[in-house]
Protein backbone atom coordinates (compact mmCIF):
# COMPACT_ATOMS: atom_id res chain seq x y z
CA UNK A 1 0.00 0.00 0.00
CA UNK A 2 2.57 2.34 0.87
CA UNK A 3 4.70 1.36 -2.86
CA UNK A 4 1.68 2.25 -4.54
CA UNK A 5 1.20 5.65 -3.06
CA UNK A 6 4.76 6.50 -3.44
CA UNK A 7 4.32 5.31 -7.02
CA UNK A 8 1.56 8.15 -7.72
CA UNK A 9 3.40 11.00 -6.36
CA UNK A 10 6.27 9.95 -8.16
CA UNK A 11 3.69 9.95 -11.54
CA UNK A 12 2.30 13.30 -9.62
CA UNK A 13 5.49 15.30 -9.48
CA UNK A 14 6.70 15.07 -13.68
CA UNK A 15 2.96 15.66 -14.51
CA UNK A 16 2.82 18.78 -12.46
CA UNK A 17 6.18 19.95 -14.07
CA UNK A 18 5.15 18.72 -18.02
CA UNK A 19 1.81 20.95 -17.17
CA UNK A 20 3.52 23.74 -15.90
CA UNK A 21 6.00 23.92 -18.59
CA UNK A 22 3.35 23.46 -21.61
CA UNK A 23 1.38 26.19 -19.98
CA UNK A 24 4.42 28.14 -20.38
CA UNK A 25 5.02 27.49 -23.47
CA UNK A 26 1.44 28.28 -24.75
CA UNK A 27 1.71 31.44 -23.51
CA UNK A 28 5.20 32.06 -24.69
CA UNK A 29 3.70 30.76 -28.39
CA UNK A 30 0.22 33.25 -27.99
CA UNK A 31 3.10 35.96 -27.68
CA UNK A 32 4.92 35.24 -30.07
CA UNK A 33 2.51 34.64 -32.31
CA UNK A 34 0.58 37.79 -31.84
CA UNK A 35 3.82 39.87 -31.59
CA UNK A 36 4.54 38.60 -35.65
CA UNK A 37 4.02 41.53 -38.21
CA UNK A 38 2.27 39.75 -41.21
CA UNK A 39 -0.98 40.16 -43.12
CA UNK A 40 -1.78 36.67 -43.06
CA UNK A 41 -0.68 36.39 -39.59
CA UNK A 42 -2.92 39.83 -38.84
CA UNK A 43 -5.88 37.99 -40.75
CA UNK A 44 -5.73 35.15 -38.35
CA UNK A 45 -6.04 36.99 -35.19
CA UNK A 46 -8.88 38.52 -36.37
CA UNK A 47 -10.46 35.16 -36.97
CA UNK A 48 -9.71 34.45 -33.83
CA UNK A 49 -10.97 37.26 -32.19
CA UNK A 50 -13.95 37.15 -34.19
CA UNK A 51 -14.74 33.62 -33.16
CA UNK A 52 -13.66 33.95 -29.51
CA UNK A 53 -15.31 37.55 -28.47
CA UNK A 54 -18.73 37.02 -29.09
CA UNK A 55 -18.64 33.65 -27.42
CA UNK A 56 -17.05 34.86 -24.33
CA UNK A 57 -19.79 37.78 -23.70
CA UNK A 58 -21.08 35.96 -20.77
CA UNK A 59 -18.13 36.24 -19.22
CA UNK A 60 -18.26 39.92 -19.39
CA UNK A 61 -21.38 40.36 -17.74
CA UNK A 62 -19.84 40.22 -14.61
CA UNK A 63 -17.69 42.68 -14.82
CA UNK A 64 -19.41 45.25 -16.35
CA UNK A 65 -22.54 44.50 -13.28
CA UNK A 66 -19.27 44.80 -10.70
CA UNK A 67 -18.06 48.01 -12.84
CA UNK A 68 -21.61 49.76 -12.65
CA UNK A 69 -22.05 48.37 -9.18
CA UNK A 70 -18.61 50.54 -8.80
CA UNK A 71 -20.30 53.41 -10.11
CA UNK A 72 -23.20 53.64 -8.42
CA UNK A 73 -21.43 53.14 -5.31
CA UNK A 74 -19.45 56.43 -6.05
CA UNK A 75 -22.45 58.37 -6.92
CA UNK A 76 -23.87 57.60 -3.23
CA UNK A 77 -20.73 58.03 -1.76
CA UNK A 78 -20.71 61.78 -3.57
CA UNK A 79 -24.75 61.90 -2.42
CA UNK A 80 -23.95 61.14 1.05
CA UNK A 81 -21.53 63.58 0.97
CA UNK A 82 -23.31 66.55 -0.45
CA UNK A 83 -26.48 65.23 2.32
CA UNK A 84 -23.94 65.83 5.00
CA UNK A 85 -22.70 69.17 3.79
CA UNK A 86 -26.20 70.07 3.13
CA UNK A 87 -26.85 68.87 6.93
CA UNK A 88 -23.86 70.76 8.76
CA UNK A 89 -25.45 74.01 6.46
CA UNK A 90 -28.96 73.73 7.47
CA UNK A 91 -27.54 73.40 11.68
CA UNK A 92 -25.64 76.61 10.72
CA UNK A 93 -28.45 78.27 8.98
CA UNK A 94 -30.56 77.17 11.84
CA UNK A 95 -28.42 78.70 14.30
CA UNK A 96 -28.13 81.95 12.35
CA UNK A 97 -32.26 81.98 12.35
CA UNK A 98 -32.19 81.84 16.36
CA UNK A 99 -29.51 84.41 16.27
CA UNK A 100 -31.59 86.51 13.87
CA UNK A 101 -34.77 85.56 15.83
CA UNK A 102 -33.33 86.32 18.79
CA UNK A 103 -32.21 89.74 16.59
CA UNK A 104 -35.91 90.67 16.13
CA UNK A 105 -37.25 90.23 19.56
CA UNK A 106 -34.09 92.35 20.94
CA UNK A 107 -35.17 94.68 18.24
CA UNK A 108 -38.56 94.93 19.01
CA UNK A 109 -38.13 95.42 22.61
CA UNK A 110 -36.19 98.28 21.95
CA UNK A 111 -39.02 99.85 19.89
CA UNK A 112 -41.11 98.96 22.61
CA UNK A 113 -39.15 100.84 25.18
CA UNK A 114 -38.86 104.12 22.60
CA UNK A 115 -42.45 104.25 21.72
CA UNK A 116 -43.88 103.59 24.95
CA UNK A 117 -45.39 106.23 26.06
CA UNK A 118 -45.42 107.01 30.64
CA UNK A 119 -47.32 109.69 32.70
CA UNK A 120 -44.89 113.07 31.87
CA UNK A 121 -44.12 113.56 35.24
CA UNK A 122 -42.14 110.14 35.42
CA UNK A 123 -38.52 109.19 33.81
CA UNK A 124 -37.03 106.46 33.09
CA UNK A 125 -33.61 105.01 32.34
CA UNK A 126 -32.97 101.68 30.51
CA UNK A 127 -30.79 98.49 31.97
CA UNK A 128 -29.69 95.54 30.47
CA UNK A 129 -30.29 92.38 32.58
CA UNK A 130 -27.37 91.45 33.93
CA UNK A 131 -28.22 88.06 35.41
CA UNK A 132 -31.01 85.59 36.27
CA UNK A 133 -31.17 84.37 39.72
CA UNK A 134 -35.06 82.78 39.08
CA UNK A 135 -35.44 79.70 41.00
CA UNK A 136 -38.49 78.05 42.85
CA UNK A 137 -38.36 79.79 45.69
CA UNK A 138 -36.85 83.79 44.53
CA UNK A 139 -37.92 85.15 41.57
CA UNK A 140 -35.46 88.09 40.97
CA UNK A 141 -32.74 89.67 38.00
CA UNK A 142 -30.24 91.81 38.11
CA UNK A 143 -29.30 94.99 36.02
CA UNK A 144 -26.37 97.01 35.32
CA UNK A 145 -27.85 100.20 36.71
CA UNK A 146 -27.70 100.97 40.62
CA UNK A 147 -26.88 104.17 42.95
CA UNK A 148 -24.32 105.86 40.59
CA UNK A 149 -27.55 106.21 38.20
CA UNK A 150 -29.82 107.32 40.57
CA UNK A 151 -31.71 103.91 41.34
CA UNK A 152 -33.52 103.81 44.33
CA UNK A 153 -35.36 101.04 45.94
CA UNK A 154 -38.70 100.67 45.34
CA UNK A 155 -38.75 101.96 41.83
CA UNK A 156 -40.78 99.53 39.06
CA UNK A 157 -39.10 97.87 36.70
CA UNK A 158 -40.94 97.59 33.01
CA UNK A 159 -39.60 95.36 29.66
CA UNK A 160 -40.98 98.04 27.13
CA UNK A 161 -44.63 96.71 27.07
CA UNK A 162 -45.20 95.45 30.73
CA UNK A 163 -44.20 95.57 34.27
CA UNK A 164 -41.96 93.35 35.66
CA UNK A 165 -40.92 94.30 39.20
CA UNK A 166 -40.13 96.52 41.28
CA UNK A 167 -36.02 97.22 42.81
CA UNK A 168 -35.01 95.32 45.32
CA UNK A 169 -31.56 95.94 46.90
CA UNK A 170 -29.62 98.57 45.09
CA UNK A 171 -25.48 98.59 44.76
CA UNK A 172 -23.09 100.91 43.12
CA UNK A 173 -23.36 100.15 39.41
CA UNK A 174 -26.03 96.87 39.79
CA UNK A 175 -29.46 96.87 41.09
CA UNK A 176 -31.64 93.51 42.36
CA UNK A 177 -35.53 93.74 41.13
CA UNK A 178 -37.95 91.62 42.14
CA UNK A 179 -40.35 90.29 39.78
CA UNK A 180 -43.96 90.66 39.95
CA UNK A 181 -43.94 86.17 40.22
CA UNK A 182 -42.31 86.26 43.59
CA UNK A 183 -44.09 85.30 46.21
CA UNK A 184 -43.13 88.15 48.07
CA UNK A 185 -44.48 90.25 45.55
CA UNK A 186 -48.08 91.96 45.54
CA UNK A 187 -49.18 94.65 43.43
CA UNK A 188 -52.18 96.56 44.01
CA UNK A 189 -53.89 96.64 40.87
CA UNK A 190 -57.45 97.67 39.13
CA UNK A 191 -59.23 96.14 36.31
CA UNK A 192 -59.77 98.77 33.70
CA UNK A 193 -63.17 97.25 32.03
CA UNK A 194 -65.20 97.13 35.42
CA UNK A 195 -62.86 99.46 37.35
CA UNK A 196 -62.43 96.60 40.14
CA UNK A 197 -59.20 96.77 42.38
CA UNK A 198 -57.62 93.64 43.50
CA UNK A 199 -54.16 92.24 44.28
CA UNK A 200 -51.82 90.52 42.04
CA UNK A 201 -50.16 88.28 44.33
CA UNK A 202 -46.90 86.53 43.37
CA UNK A 203 -46.95 82.53 43.60
CA UNK A 204 -43.55 81.69 41.54
CA UNK A 205 -45.69 80.79 38.57
CA UNK A 206 -45.87 82.53 35.10
CA UNK A 207 -49.19 83.83 35.90
CA UNK A 208 -49.67 85.56 39.38
CA UNK A 209 -53.50 84.76 40.73
CA UNK A 210 -55.77 87.94 41.67
CA UNK A 211 -56.82 88.34 44.96
CA UNK A 212 -59.64 90.10 47.22
CA UNK A 213 -61.28 91.57 43.97
CA UNK A 214 -64.03 93.67 45.01
CA UNK A 215 -66.68 91.94 43.01
CA UNK A 216 -65.40 89.02 40.81
CA UNK A 217 -68.78 89.05 38.75
CA UNK A 218 -68.25 92.13 36.98
CA UNK A 219 -64.20 90.60 35.69
CA UNK A 220 -64.04 88.67 32.65
CA UNK A 221 -61.07 86.88 30.85
CA UNK A 222 -58.74 89.13 28.45
CA UNK A 223 -60.10 92.38 30.77
CA UNK A 224 -56.75 94.46 30.97
CA UNK A 225 -55.25 95.12 34.42
CA UNK A 226 -52.83 98.11 35.56
CA UNK A 227 -51.72 99.19 38.53
CA UNK A 228 -53.86 101.44 40.61
CA UNK A 229 -51.34 103.32 42.85
CA UNK A 230 -52.71 102.42 46.12
CA UNK A 231 -50.56 102.25 48.69
CA UNK A 232 -47.61 104.70 47.16
CA UNK A 233 -46.31 101.00 45.81
CA UNK A 234 -46.24 101.73 42.00
CA UNK A 235 -47.37 105.16 40.43
CA UNK A 236 -50.89 104.53 38.80
CA UNK A 237 -51.33 103.03 34.92
CA UNK A 238 -48.46 100.94 34.94
CA UNK A 239 -49.60 97.98 31.95
CA UNK A 240 -49.61 94.46 34.31
CA UNK A 241 -51.16 92.26 31.52
CA UNK A 242 -54.50 90.47 31.13
CA UNK A 243 -57.16 88.42 33.38
CA UNK A 244 -57.12 85.15 32.34
CA UNK A 245 -58.87 81.81 34.30
CA UNK A 246 -57.13 78.77 35.32
CA UNK A 247 -58.63 75.22 35.27
CA UNK A 248 -59.82 75.57 38.96
CA UNK A 249 -62.04 78.97 37.78
CA UNK A 250 -59.40 81.30 39.71
CA UNK A 251 -58.46 84.57 38.44
CA UNK A 252 -55.36 84.57 36.95
CA UNK A 253 -52.63 87.77 35.17
CA UNK A 254 -51.55 86.50 31.54
CA UNK A 255 -48.70 89.21 32.05
CA UNK A 256 -48.17 91.50 29.33
CA UNK A 257 -43.83 91.37 30.00
CA UNK A 258 -41.92 88.52 28.32
CA UNK A 259 -40.57 86.81 31.15
CA UNK A 260 -38.70 84.55 28.93
CA UNK A 261 -37.21 87.03 27.18
CA UNK A 262 -36.18 89.77 29.54
CA UNK A 263 -32.99 91.26 28.17
CA UNK A 264 -33.61 95.35 28.73
CA UNK A 265 -35.77 96.85 31.44
CA UNK A 266 -36.87 100.10 32.06
CA UNK A 267 -36.14 101.36 35.63
CA UNK A 268 -38.95 104.05 36.16
CA UNK A 269 -38.11 107.21 37.93
CA UNK A 270 -40.62 108.21 40.52
CA UNK A 271 -39.50 111.31 42.51
CA UNK A 272 -42.48 110.98 44.89
CA UNK A 273 -44.80 113.58 43.13
CA UNK A 274 -47.36 111.24 44.62
CA UNK A 275 -46.89 111.03 48.40
CA UNK A 276 -48.81 112.87 50.73
CA UNK A 277 -46.54 115.54 52.69
CA UNK A 278 -48.79 115.88 55.18
CA UNK A 279 -51.62 115.01 57.27
CA UNK A 280 -54.75 114.98 55.74
CA UNK A 281 -57.03 117.63 58.27
CA UNK A 282 -60.58 116.81 60.14
CA UNK A 283 -63.15 117.08 57.67
CA UNK A 284 -66.75 118.44 58.97
CA UNK A 285 -70.01 119.47 57.30
CA UNK A 286 -70.27 123.11 56.08
CA UNK A 287 -72.48 125.07 59.21
CA UNK A 288 -74.72 128.19 58.81
CA UNK A 289 -72.90 130.02 61.89
CA UNK A 290 -69.33 130.51 62.52
CA UNK A 291 -68.11 127.73 64.66
CA UNK A 292 -64.56 127.01 65.49
CA UNK A 293 -62.84 123.34 65.80
CA UNK A 294 -60.70 122.76 68.99
CA UNK A 295 -57.55 120.71 68.18
CA UNK A 296 -57.41 117.51 69.96
CA UNK A 297 -55.17 117.57 72.73
CA UNK A 298 -56.27 113.22 73.22
CA UNK A 299 -58.04 113.96 76.13
CA UNK A 300 -61.46 112.40 76.64
CA UNK A 301 -64.79 114.18 77.73
CA UNK A 302 -67.14 112.96 79.88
Amino acid sequence: MAQEQGQTQSYFVPLKRMFLGGVVLAFLGIFIFWRIDSPRVERFRAQIVDAVIPSLSWAMVPMTALSQLVSDFQSYQSMWDQNQQLRRELRLMSRWKEAAYQLEQENARLRDLNNVRLDPQLTYITGVVLADSGSPFRQTVLVNVGSNDGIVDGWAAMDGIGLVGRVSGVGRNTSRVVLLTDATSKIPAVITASDQRALVVGDNTIAPPIDFVENPDFVAPGDQIVTSGDGDVFPPGLLIGSVSEDADGRLRVRLAADYQRLEFLRIIRDHGTRRVRQLPGLVIPEDDGPETVAPNDGSIDG
